[in-house]
């Protein structure tokens, strides 16, 4: 039976899985981590793949990668990086992201341009920062590649191999250089942001397309951003969107025509399968959790039993989850915040809860910015690290208002290169079906008030910090 497999190269580490190429069933897989910081060199994340392969890719058919977007891997012409690659949750470049949608004209031009209003997560912003705090590797800089990109090169043979860097609509979309309406590249904006520099980009592959062929003759896949990845795994369809809890939090949505939000929150992305992924994306998630479990001195594990111990509402105490700054809304320099402390709700149970709460709140509103751009929510599903707990999927149906579904936990993302991996060594219109793990399944509540109640107090308390 042919086989292949699918790399998440993540922020913290790097998931192989390798499947049934016709019905998906998970055969194997690997872990390797990552270093931490938001700058990291790229030779990192290859030898974490090799380790987290560790020999599997050798008897593979297939293999594809879906990477952390926006990450800038800028190279010189002898294809070797100039710097370490900044990732997307380095915050240096908001100054430079905010220059770039005052220059072009405002946050409507963007949105009209690539579908993107630039914030420090994004990849043009970056080559800003680094055109104007190091203009030495600026000049050096003859080529720039997503972390997916590099990877997928790598596969293929890299520089010296005659190989060909090549990426994907659904990554290339994440730039803030590549318009997914438009379906190609705006050089412009590139030399916009580059000072007037304008490096070879990687070619735009089809969702289907071939990069090229591992040493060990593996057919290698276009790739794509993890968020695409994480889409084609579940097989999402019109109707679904889709809040992954990992690092970074995210809430996106399959969508038949390009988005442009003015405003800014909602990135209109390309996706993995030729229709587009309006997403919003938020700094803090997972962390919000084992960040409250580290200051609370208990295991991760045990944060959900104790945040299922308070009430609703959390007694009165309201976190703002800004740990890391934030994203969306756009706060860069934000810290946390918890608010309403009073002697009588000062208790563990309720601190756990006010986490939960928060970080969820976070993600609501992120889910009513996609209903403003006339994004379909029919049914909800959770996914990523911090959804493994049973509480925040109780919690979710509270403060959503909706219905929840909780697939099994699994590496979607990695699981959706793989299919990507299979449609491309298959080589017909559309991916194979590979059916949906269990899920569980959590009712709204039939009374929506204590939901209502929290997202009021969320908002009252962001107001008062923030305006």
């Amino acid at each position: 039976m042919p086989t292949v497999a699918g790399v998440d190269s993540s922020t913290q580490s790097c998931k192989v899985v390798v499947c049934d190429a016709d019905t998906g069933e998970v055969l194997h897989r690997g872990r390797a981590t990552h270093p931490e910081g938001t700058e990291v060199a790229p030779e990192a994340w290859w030898r974490a793949l090799l380790d987290a392969g560790n020999g599997l890719l050798e008897h593979v058919d297939a293999v594809a990668v879906a990477g952390q977007q926006h990450g800038l891997v800028a190279l010189d012409a002898a294809g070797s990086p100039v710097r370490e690659a900044l990732l997307w949750n380095d915050t240096r470049s908001a100054q430079a992201a905010a220059d770039l949608v005052d220059e072009l004209g405002g946050p409507e031009k963007w949105a009209e341009a690539v579908g993107t209003v630039p914030v420090a997560a994004i990849t043009v912003a970056k080559l800003r920062w680094l055109a104007e705090h190091e203009p030495h590797h600026a000049d050096r800089t003859d080529r720039v590649l997503l972390p997916h990109d590099w990877l997928t090169w790598q596969l293929c043979g890299g520089p010296g191999t005659g190989a060909e860097p090549v990426t994907d609509r659904g990554d290339a979309s994440g730039t803030g250089y590549w318009s997914p309406a438009e379906g190609a590249y705006r050089r412009d904006l590139l030399a916009l942001a580059f000072g007037g520099r304008s490096p070879e980009l990687p070619r735009v592959l089809g969702p289907a397309e071939a990069a090229g062929r591992t040493p060990y003759g593996a057919l290698v896949a276009a790739g794509t951003g993890d968020n695409m990845g994480a889409a084609l795994g579940l097989g999402i369809q019109p109707g679904d969107v889709v809040i992954s809890l990992g690092t970074s939090g995210t809430a996106f949505a399959l969508a038949e025509h390009p988005v442009g939000d003015p405003a800014g929150a909602v990135a209109g992305f390309a996706d993995a399968t030729g229709r587009y992924l309006p997403l919003v994306c938020t700094l803090n998630a997972a962390r919000v959790l084992s960040s409250t479990a580290r200051m609370l001195g208990i295991a991760l594990d045990d944060l959900g039993p104790l945040a299922r111990a308070a009430d609703s509402g959390a007694g009165g105490l309201v976190l703002l989850p800004y740990l890391g700054g934030e994203r969306t809304p756009n706060l860069p320099e934000a810290a946390g915040s918890l608010m309403g402390m009073r002697k009588a709700n000062m208790h563990p149970p309720n601190f756990a809860r006010a986490a939960v709460e928060g970080m969820l709140c976070n993600m609501a509103d992120a889910l009513d910015r996609l209903r403003a751009q006339d994004v379909e929510a029919r049914r909800v599903l959770i996914i990523g690290g911090a959804a493994k707990a049973p509480v925040v999927g109780e919690i979710a149906a509270e403060i959503f208002g909706t219905p929840v579904t909780v697939p099994e936990p699994e590496e979607y993302v990695a699981l959706g290169a793989a299919r990507q991996a299979a449609w491309a060594l298959a080589g017909t219109p559309e991916p194979p079906h590979w059916p949906l793990a269990a899920a569980r399944q959590i009712p709204a509540p039939a009374d929506g008030t204590a939901g209502r109640r929290i997202r009021e107090a969320y908002a009252h308390a962001r107001s008062m910090v923030y305006g």
